[in-house]
């Protein structure tokens, strides 16, 4: 696939993306609810060894190549590692599977109610190995907590900047402004929330587009005029720790989102199974959050 077949795919495909990007800091618990205890490795080096051969299975399970999946968003060393023997850019895309990249840093402390991404220093270096590695877009993620317009405004700016930063190093970016979804001010954050993103949007160049991942929103349907923004290629809904059941039954209220889940993907899959006990498991997961992606 070319960069023109990905936008295509991404933009009208009949699917999700995978969002198969744990970092550091969120890799001990993704093993520990795939089987593997902390026991079981020693060091960054075997702990990313092993969510490797995890995201390996799942990339190589024949459900994941069934057109459902449309996308996938990596960590650094899954991108810098192998998939039956190519690259795994290459391999998601020979699945017809379009990858995306996670650049972000982590995130700084609370301030204002949100939590804005930590400086990203080795940005330049990582969207250069990126464009060379062939990756389509990239995704960055910031957390907000609670209704404070002066929170959600500066996170929304920060995350415009990066982006264009992004764009014009010639990758699709995805802004990942999170809002938390236990928060009890959610439904009034989420308006100010969209109505930053307008503004975002409004100010972009008329060719630039963008990609928005964004928590599934108390009041269905809050979304549609970002999803209808010229400036926009695609939403995609995260499930924010949502179970696969009920991320599935809100997304399914929001047309014109699709799911960009990790919890709600990979929350049954174990170690111990077969590679068709596996199959079957990842395959129903992917028949149930695609169906909610194309619900409405």
């Amino acid at each position: 696939m070319n960069t023109q077949d990905m936008t295509a795919q991404i933009a009208n495909g009949d699917g999700f993306i995978a969002a198969l990007d744990q970092s550091g800091g969120s890799t001990p618990k993704a093993l520990r609810g795939y089987g593997v205890e902390d026991s079981e490795w020693s060091g960054d080096e075997e702990m990313f060894a092993r969510i490797h051969e995890m995201r390996s299975r799942v990339i190589t399970a024949p459900s994941f190549a069934s057109g459902k999946v449309i996308g996938a968003i990596l960590f650094e060393r899954t991108m810098d590692g192998e998939v039956d023997g190519k690259p795994t850019p290459d391999a998601l895309k020979a699945r017809g599977v379009v990858p995306f990249i996670k650049v972000d840093q982590g995130l700084a402390d609370e301030e204002s109610g949100a939590q804005m991404m930590k400086p990203l220093d080795k940005l330049p270096a990582l969207l250069e190995k990126s464009v060379a590695k062939g990756m389509y877009g990239t995704k960055m993620r910031s957390v907000i907590k609670s209704a404070n317009p002066t929170g959600i405004a500066a996170v929304v700016e920060q995350q415009f900047a990066v982006g264009n930063q992004i764009a014009d190093a010639g990758l699709m970016p995805m802004l990942e402004p999170e809002y938390d979804i236990t928060s009890e001010d959610r439904a009034v954050g989420e308006t100010i929330l969209r109505d930053e993103l307008k503004k975002g949007l409004d100010a972009l160049p008329q060719d630039r587009k963008v990609m928005l991942k964004l928590s599934i929103p108390v009041e269905a349907g809050l979304y549609c005029d970002i999803i209808a923004h010229p400036n926009v290629l695609k939403v995609v809904a995260l499930s924010g720790g949502f179970s696969t059941d009920d991320a599935c039954a809100h997304l399914g209220k929001n047309g014109g989102m699709i799911a960009s889940f990790s919890r709600g993907l990979l929350q049954d899959l174990q170690k111990g199974q077969s590679d068709a006990e596996f199959d079957a498991v990842l395959g129903k997961a992917i028949d149930q959050i695609h169906a909610a992606s194309v619900a409405g």
